[in-house]
Order: C-alpha cells, then sequence, then structure tokens
C-alpha cells in the first residue's frame, strides 16, 4: 500500500512538470514568430532609409547642378551689362559725333548761302563789269571768273562731304542702337532664365527638406523595432532560462521515476522535448547603366547657310521650337542642323561645347558662334543668320546681320566637318 501511494505521488508530479515546459515551448514560439515580424519591418525600415537617402543624394547632385547653372546664367547677366554699358558709351560718343557732324554741316551751309547771296546782291552785267574793269589783263579776268566757279564747286563739294559724314554718322548710331536691342534682349532672356533657374532652386531645396523629415522618421520607427527586438531577445533568454530549469527537473523527476520503478518494479514514462523554429531575411538589388552617343551626318556648311536663310522674316519667341511661328536663337540653330542630322543641345551654352572649335580667322560658313546667353549661324562673309530678340523683322525675329562681330563672343564651333 506504502509503495502504491508513492507511484501515485510520482504521476503527480510528472503531470505538474510537463505543465512548465509545454507553456514556456508556446510562448518561446509567439515570441519568436513576432522577433521574425519585427525583424522584417525593421528590415523595410532600412530598407526605405536607403532609398530615401538615395533619391535625397540624386535632388543634392540636381541641386548642385542647377547651382552652377545659376552661378552661369549670373555671370552672363553681368557680362552682358558690362557689354550693354560699353554699347551705350559708344553710342554716347557717336551722338556727340553725330551733332558735331551736324554743326559743321550748318555752319558750311550758312557760309555757302552768305556767299551765294552775296554773289546773288551783287551780280547781274554789273558784276562782270566790275571784274572787267579791276582786271589787269584778259588773263586776270579769265582767272577771276575761274576763281569764283571754283569757289561753287568747293562750297558744293564740301556741303556734300558733310552731308555724307551726318549720314555715316547716323548710320553708326542705328547700327549702335540694334546692337544694345539685342544686348539688352539677350539679357532679359538670361534673367529669364535666373527666375526660372531660382524657382527650380527653391523647389529642389523644399523637397530635400522633405526628404530629411522622411527619413528622421523613418530611422526613429527603425529605432524602434531595435528596441523591441531587444526586449523580444530578453525575453527569448528568460524562456530559455526556464527551459533548461525545466529540463533540470525533468531530469530529476525521471532519476526518481527510474528508483520508484525499481523500488515498485514497474516500468517508467518518459516525455519529448519540444524545438523552436528561426527565420530569416535577404533583399537584393539591381543596378543599371545607360549611356547615349551622339552620331553626325555629312552636310555643307554653304547647304546649312542656305537652309536657314529660308526662314529670314519668321518670328523670334522665347522658348520656341517653330521656325515658321516661332523660335528662340538656340532652338533656331537646334532645329537648322536637325534638318541635315545633327544633334545639338537645346541652350546656347552646351552648344558652346559640340562639334570642334576653331578661331575666327579659320571659320567657314556653317560654323556657329557663341555669344553670353546668344548664339547664331556664320554665313561665311562675316555675318550671322540668328534668331535675335522680340521686336518685328527687320529689327526682331529670324534676321542677317552683317557684322558678326558686333559683340565678344565665346567660342566659335564647327559642327559639319
Amino acid at each position: 500500500m506504502k509503495k502504491r501511494f508513492l507511484c501515485l505521488a510520482l504521476v503527480f508530479a510528472m503531470a505538474a512538470t510537463q505543465a512548465v515546459p509545454v507553456a514556456a515551448a508556446s510562448r518561446k514560439q509567439t515570441v519568436e514568430a513576432e522577433k521574425s515580424e519585427t525583424q522584417s519591418k525593421l528590415s523595410q525600415a532600412e530598407d526605405k532609409v536607403n532609398d530615401l537617402e538615395s533619391e535625397k543624394n540624386s535632388l543634392m547632385g540636381q541641386i548642385n547642378s542647377t547651382q552652377q547653372e545659376l552661378v552661369s546664367i549670373m555671370a552672363q547677366i553681368n557680362m552682358l551689362k558690362d557689354e550693354i554699358t560699353d554699347k551705350e558709351a559708344d553710342i554716347k560718343e557717336t551722338q556727340e559725333d553725330l551733332k558735331e557732324a551736324e554743326a559743321d554741316r550748318d555752319e558750311q551751309y550758312e557760309s555757302m548761302k552768305k556767299r551765294i547771296q552775296y554773289l546773288y546782291e551783287n551780280g547781274g552785267t554789273d558784276s562782270w563789269a566790275q571784274i572787267l574793269l579791276e582786271s589787269n589783263s584778259i588773263a586776270d579776268m579769265l582767272s577771276k571768273i575761274e576763281n569764283n566757279g571754283k569757289m561753287y564747286d568747293y562750297d558744293r563739294d564740301a556741303l556734300e562731304q558733310l552731308r555724307e559724314v551726318v549720314q555715316q554718322v547716323q548710320d553708326l548710331e542705328d547700327q549702335l542702337m540694334t546692337e544694345k536691342a539685342e544686348l539688352e534682349d539677350s539679357k532679359k532672356e538670361q534673367e529669364d532664365k535666373q527666375d526660372t533657374l531660382e524657382t527650380k532652386m527653391s523647389q529642389l531645396k523644399a523637397s530635400a527638406a522633405d526628404y530629411d523629415k522622411q527619413i528622421a522618421t523613418v530611422k526613429a520607427q527603425a529605432q524602434e523595432y531595435k528596441n523591441l527586438i531587444e526586449q523580444q531577445n530578453a525575453e527569448l533568454q528568460q524562456i530559455q532560462k526556464e527551459e533548461e530549469a525545466a529540463a533540470k527537473a525533468e531530469e530529476a523527476r525521471q532519476r526518481a521515476a527510474e528508483a520508484a520503478a525499481q523500488t515498485n518494479t514497474s516500468s517508467g514514462t518518459t516525455t519529448g522535448t519540444t524545438g523552436g523554429s528561426s527565420s530569416s531575411n535577404s533583399s537584393a538589388g539591381t543596378s543599371s547603366d545607360t549611356s547615349s552617343n551622339v552620331s553626325y551626318n555629312s552636310a555643307t556648311g554653304e547647304a546649312v547657310v542656305a537652309y536657314a536663310r529660308q526662314f529670314i522674316g519668321n518670328p523670334y519667341v522665347y522658348g520656341g521650337n517653330s521656325l515658321t511661328n516661332g523660335i528662340d536663337c538656340s532652338g533656331f540653330t537646334q532645329q537648322i542642323f536637325a534638318h541635315f542630322g545633327y544633334s545639338l543641345p537645346r541652350t546656347s551654352d552646351a552648344q558652346a561645347f559640340s562639334g570642334v572649335g576653331v578661331s575666327w580667322e579659320n571659320h567657314r560658313a556653317g560654323d556657329i558662334i557663341v555669344y553670353s546667353g546668344h548664339v547664331a549661324i556664320l554665313t561665311g562673309d562675316g555675318g550671322i543668320i540668328h534668331a535675335s530678340n522680340s521686336a518685328p523683322y527687320p529689327q526682331g525675329g529670324i534676321k542677317y546681320t552683317a557684322n558678326a562681330l558686333y559683340r565678344s563672343y565665346i567660342a566659335i564651333r564647327r559642327i559639319v566637318q
């Protein structure tokens, strides 16, 4: 009877010790599943941070590029301001020359009028009679008559020369005024580009600031996931300790059961153990690289000029791309060369690096000449065809200008080899 009670006590003890490992195993599986989910969220958060930082770096590259372009535009505006100032000084000097030439012309005209008036008032037969009476000889008389004729010729020639000088100075003033207008239009175009770039810069900086906020938020979430994983690891360690304690209790129970079995000549029971599971996450990325090649077709510079001449008289439109309805300077050169299969960038700044650089002495028809904020096609005769300011033709629009060096240039590039 005493042995039977001992066996029953052992059975109850076995049941009690088995309850602890089963509960611990269930809790361990739950925590491990939660940890796996947290690790997945942490991995996603870290990937999100990497993506945001990559996008921000790309945005910072755009900001740097825009900043460089903005600095270049501002430098060109300053250059144009200096050129306009120089042109205004030339105009002022020309206007002073014009006043002086007009004064000389008027003075010569007044002198001529007085001489003509004198001859008219003292003319007629009396004048000839006076010449006859005052002459010592026929040769002397003919000499005086010849001198009067020479005086007429001198006055007429001098007045005509002064008129030509006045006209030349007036033409120079008109030319300088036209060139100043073109410079002012180029300056306005660059200032519009500056406004556009400054707006773009503000938007990019606002986007960069938004990326900083997003990155900070996601990093904070990632840190929370890390803290949670630390808590889950601590709980798993505690469960591990409980399992080890339960295993030791199970080992002691088995020894007691074996001892009881030997005592009562009966068989004992054994129990199994539980295991856990683990999980892992991995990620991979891909990258790509693209490149572009520009090919140049064959043509002649004369053909380029001949084609460009067809559009003289058509209007100028800033940012336009139509050779007939409106286009700006860089759009004009781009469209003309595109007709022959040549690919040029859209802005005059970028076109300054197209093709091959040549000197003014070696330039030929079909080369492009790049000024500060402007570009044109050289015609080979010292002139250019270009889309100028927005004034009505011939002041503005697509037109021919005889003097390609009416302002300083940055580069001459040969597109047609």
